[in-house]
């Protein structure tokens, strides 16, 4: 998954679409991800020693990693991602960035 937790990323398919949010959590073997104010639910709590009156909690749900695309952090332009690998001069070892395809800006 090339999406990570902090990432900005917008909504392109749903009922939320054109929202932008912070990646606020990312379930890899789902392939799906909480976005920060995207896909509110509400869910129904019994009292607890945490919450002594209940009630209704509203709180984000997970959508799919395939219904955002990645805000560019040069324009805020959603972007597609691609990989680039660089050698590290004075250690020799190779390390993987993430590059946006728009404008070659690394992550």
């Amino acid at each position: 998954m090339k999406i990570r937790k902090n990432d900005l990323v917008l909504v392109i398919a749903g009922n939320a679409r054109g929202k932008k949010g912070k990646v606020l959590k990312v379930y890899p073997d789902r392939d799906r991800l909480i976005v920060e104010g995207v896909n509110i639910m509400k869910r129904h709590s019994r009292p607890s020693q945490k919450n002594p009156q209940g009630g209704i909690v509203q709180r984000e749900a997970p959508i799919h990693v395939s219904n955002v695309m990645l805000l560019d952090p040069k324009t805020s332009e959603p972007t597609r991602l691609g990989t680039k690998v660089v050698v590290d001069a004075t250690t020799g070892k190779k390390r993987r960035l993430r590059v946006a395809k728009a404008t070659g800006e690394t992550f």
